[in-house]
């Protein structure tokens, strides 16, 4: 499959610097965004804006979609003005939004009936990995599909291909739990520090490179030292991704007890009127607690 043109639907946070770094890469990219405006901020990096999806995908051989949930991607790529019916026959379809990992079969399914590949392929590493080209890209569809593309997935990050449709999702909603839970750990052991009577920005100095460093601590736990809760990555879509996790894990029958105390913190954000701050605004809920 030689791959030119690429077709970029969901512009936003993440989507608009992998859009910028695949026209950087010499791709023919044609960009759509529900807000215009940013898509048109990437039109000095030789991209071009499209008036609709249907128009961005149209000629494409690869069509990239990241938007904000697997509901809004049903309705661009498969509701009305099916963004689908305008791909070519043989062309590819890569989701790289976080959705249900039943939402990724289905798609590759309705994909499937009209000719087209497949791929779902969430990514990790925030709107930093997203802006370096080094996101880690979950991508599940057959093999062959993954290897062809590997030249779209270079500009963006490491693509490992975990197994079938729906896979990729799957790997997406772990690291998502790790990434929360390791999120609430952090800002507990930050806080016991400042209670007990710690400088939490030393006590952070000093585990680094021990036991308990991680990207998560070097990275949130300098905003919550700091109190830099701007976004990033808003709490509010932290529980999308617990909360699917916890239904699959319920039709699975399996509890996660800690996954659904760090899914209720979250969620406590939202209820306050916090879901638009930094996931490391966990934080702020858990002094809320403690100072009940």
């Amino acid at each position: 499959m030689s791959v030119t043109r690429i077709g970029f639907i969901g512009t936003g946070i993440m989507g608009g610097h992998m859009a910028r770094r695949l026209a950087q890469a010499s791709f023919a990219v044609k960009v759509w965004n529900r807000s215009p405006g940013k898509a048109e901020a990437l039109l000095h990096f030789g991209v071009t804006v499209a008036a609709e999806a249907a128009e961005a995908v149209r000629d494409a051989d690869v069509v990239v979609l990241m938007l904000s949930s697997g509901p809004i991607c049903d309705e661009v790529l498969f509701g009305p003005n099916a963004a689908a019916d305008a791909m070519a026959p043989g062309s590819t379809l890569v989701v790289m939004s976080s959705i249900p990992v039943e939402t990724a079969r289905r798609q590759g399914e309705l994909a499937a009936q009209r000719g087209l590949r497949y791929v779902d392929a969430p990514v990790s590493g925030g709107e930093k990995g997203a802006d370096e080209g080094t996101l880690a890209i979950m991508a599940g569809a057959e093999a062959d599909t993954i290897d062809a593309l590997k030249p779209v997935f270079a500009p963006l990050g490491r693509v490992t291909h975990v197994g079938p449709a729906g896979a990729g999702s799957l790997a997406k909603l772990a690291n998502q739990l790790i990434v929360a839970s390791n999120i609430c750990a952090v800002a507990e052991a930050l806080l016991l520090a400042e209670r007990g009577g710690a400088d939490p920005a030393r006590l952070r100095e000093a585990l680094l490179g021990g036991f308990a460093d991680s990207t998560v601590f070097r990275h949130h736990g300098r905003r919550m030292v700091e109190g830099d809760f701007v976004p990033g990555g808003p709490a509010k879509y932290q529980i999308k991704d617990t909360g699917t996790a916890l239904a699959l894990a319920a039709s699975l029958g399996l509890a996660l007890p800690v996954a659904t105390e760090v899914d209720r913190i979250f969620r406590g954000l939202v209820d306050h009127g916090d879901g638009d701050l930094d996931h490391s605004a966990a934080i702020i809920e858990l002094r809320r607690l403690n100072t009940r």
